[in-house]
């Protein structure tokens, strides 16, 4: 086994590395985009949660409020009621109308399509400035429902790119997404970020990781320091 190179990857290891993950995972296949509001509505409830938690509030929230001018003028403990299943409902009921309502005031309605004429940094500059919208949410939107070239660096990602050394301990999630999404070649970077949460949820976890089945280990910092033989 070769020592790993910790650093910031150049374009080649990166695509080694969506090469490797890719002859585990099979074929690509993105999901359908969501209209803006939607994905940055889904993307809030996404925090702190797991994937089926988030998609039933969000099936929950849209069942229950047929339009986001319902949501935004419905009672908070409404809408808290309709995301329960996603956790922390009463904080992100109440992030998410105030979302809406900065929309609405800057729009004068809510409604967010204006943002495809603009450029990459132009939306994320408008989105991270609405209420508690981070580089994070910014990114998901513009890869999925714009289908823009961003790197979105949530926890399995974060997790994974300090594991394999890329970018070093402590370095917290913005940051790397900033550090890396320069390195991330502009046509991989949707495809990489999916094949880097499902090697998260199913190999490189965040208790009990795989190592020793794990395809990335040669180029790992973390998984070269576990035994062979075992899980980490």
């Amino acid at each position: 086994m070769t020592a790993p190179t910790t650093g910031l990857p150049d374009p080649e290891t990166i695509r080694e590395v969506l090469r490797r993950l890719r002859a585990r995972q099979g074929p690509f296949r993105p999901g359908e985009p969501l209209p803006i509001i939607d994905q940055v509505v889904a993307t809030v409830l996404s925090q702190n949660t797991s994937d089926v938690n988030s998609g039933r509030a969000f099936t929950r929230l849209k069942e229950r409020f047929p339009s986001w001018e319902q949501v935004a003028d419905a009672p908070p403990d409404e809408v808290a009621d309709a995301i329960r299943p996603g956790g922390l409902a009463a904080v992100k009921a109440r992030r998410i109308q105030e979302i809406l309502a900065e929309i609405e005031r800057r729009e004068g309605r809510i409604d967010l399509d204006r943002l495809r004429g603009l450029g990459d940094e132009e939306v994320e500059a408008y989105l991270t400035s609405l209420p508690g919208v981070g580089p994070k949410t910014a990114a998901c939107v513009l890869v999925f429902a714009m289908g823009r070239p961003a790197f979105p660096v949530d926890t399995h990602v974060h997790r994974i790119v300090t594991r394999l050394g890329w970018v070093p301990p402590g370095t917290g999630a913005a940051k790397a997404q900033a550090l890396l999404t320069p390195r991330v070649p502009p046509e991989i970077r949707h495809e990489l970020h999916v094949a880097l949460i499902v090697h998260g949820r199913t190999v490189c976890r965040a208790i009990a990781p795989r190592c020793g089945e794990c395809e990335l280990r040669d180029l790992c910092a973390y998984g070269s320091a576990v035994p062979v033989s075992g899980e980490a």
